[in-house]
């Protein structure tokens, strides 16, 4: 069977064994007739709190956090709507911030910024880049759990309301996407997003897809959050087209919480055993912008491989690895898997979290990677580098007999496969 791989801005067509393959996807969601008309209505009838133009008058400062560019939000619609009805609602321009949560990532440059949000939206708002580790753009709420100081933006705390937007799905160690994760780590200092996905937290057991109540990172990241004020949430649900399946939006929790179990419903498929190969992607773009994020894609695989199998990812990373950030420079420092999680041990990194998983990962499984990148970049991540995905299926068949099982992801994180309770890989694989 031909099964179409999203990756990068297309999809990659593999040509697999079809009596030896299993397809998982999420449950169809169809998108909402009238996106605009569906938003406007929620945000008159919000979940939890008042209706958001009864939140704001022609003095009130508002601030807007939206997901930057590594994230597939349709910014370019919600965005331009929310503004045209506060815009309805009497407020004027200079009282909104637009602020991109950029977490840790790069900044974004005007040119993509105006792609994300519409260049008139760029030209007539005030629209910022979140700074994580600039101090003068931060201030301090208090300390995380394990005592360092919680660090959110400044124009975040200083606004009268705080608008948080973007998109829900299941999130590799946060539980699900969204909610309070605009702000912890959206708009957060360096110091205090590296505390919170520190070495003990991602190690927790429920520090997983679909996990938030017990998850210590999503418990922090609400509590986080919930220092700020009050925060109106208008997050979605997207379908594998891009299109907006459900809008929740009111109280940061509540609203989320709603979301959550819409989300959950559509994104995690049960499977009866593990597969001795498992092929996924990481969505394709914008998620698959670098190998950075294309980690999610593995941990999604790393569900439901058995124990030594083989993980094949398809993910474009035209942005590369990248080589400048300190994830890269962690993986390349260590120069295995298995020291990357006694560096750990030893001493805390910047982007920690995500090397410490995918070394996890590979206790488990072999990972291989199809990519744009340089097959000695792979190497240098600890990857083996992939050419033809349908060739080393083959191979892997071959050496395995014809009664090997393979599982295909073809959205990636989208679709959250779970082995049920008598079938599922010991946590401390993982």
């Amino acid at each position: 069977m031909q099964i179409p791989l999203a990756y990068g801005q297309g999809n990659l067509l593999v040509d697999l064994p079809d009596h030896l393959t299993t397809v998982i996807t999420p449950a169809q969601q169809p998108g909402l007739a009238d996106e605009r008309l569906a938003l406007n209505q929620k945000l008159d009838r919000p979940i939890g709190c008042a209706p958001l133009r009864e939140w704001v008058t022609n003095q009130t400062k508002i601030c807007i956090v939206f997901t930057d560019i590594t994230r597939p939000t349709p910014n370019d619609r919600l965005i331009p709507w929310i503004l045209a009805y506060l815009e309805d609602a009497g407020v004027k321009r200079d009282q909104i911030t637009l602020l991109n949560g950029l977490g840790t990532h790069r900044p974004n440059t005007r040119e993509e910024l105006c792609k994300m949000l519409t260049a008139g939206v760029v030209e007539h708002y005030r629209v910022l880049n979140h700074e994580p580790e600039n101090p003068e753009a931060l201030a301090q709420m208090g300390h995380t759990r394990a005592g360092v100081p919680v660090l959110l933006n400044k124009h975040l705390l200083a606004a009268d309301l705080r608008i948080i937007t973007g998109f829900i799905e299941p999130h590799f160690f946060a539980g699900f996407s969204g909610g309070p994760k605009g702000i912890m780590p959206g708009v957060a200092g360096l110091q205090t997003v590296i505390s919170n996905h520190g070495r003990a937290n991602i190690g927790s057991p429920n520090a997983a897809f679909g996990i938030t109540v017990g998850n210590p990172v999503w418990e922090e990241m609400r509590d986080i959050a919930l220092r700020a004020g009050f925060s109106f949430l208008v997050n979605v649900a997207l379908n594998e087209r891009r299109e907006i399946t459900g809008i929740f939006a009111g109280d940061l929790i509540a609203a989320h919480a709603e979301g959550i179990e819409f989300v959950r419903a559509s994104a995690m498929q049960p499977v009866e055993q593990p597969f001795e190969i498992v092929i996924s992607t990481n969505s394709g773009y914008p998620l698959d912008l670098n190998l950075y994020q294309a980690v999610k894609g593995m941990s999604a695989a790393a569900r439901i491989v058995k124990e030594g199998g083989s993980i094949i990812m398809a993910a474009e990373c035209r942005e590369g690895i990248p080589a400048s950030s300190p994830f890269y420079k962690l993986l390349r420092q260590a120069g295995r898997p298995e020291r990357v999680l006694e560096l750990i041990a030893e001493s805390t990194f910047p982007e920690q979290w995500q090397s410490q998983i995918q070394a996890l990962i590979q206790r488990h499984a072999k990972v291989y990677l199809y990519s744009s990148l340089d097959p000695e970049e792979v190497k240098l991540a600890h990857l083996v580098p992939c050419p033809d995905i349908a060739g080393l299926v083959l191979e892997q068949i071959a050496k395995l007999g014809p009664s090997a099982r393979i599982a295909v992801l073809p959205q990636g994180p989208l679709t959250i496969p779970y082995l049920r309770p008598e079938a599922e890989v010991p946590v401390s694989a993982l």
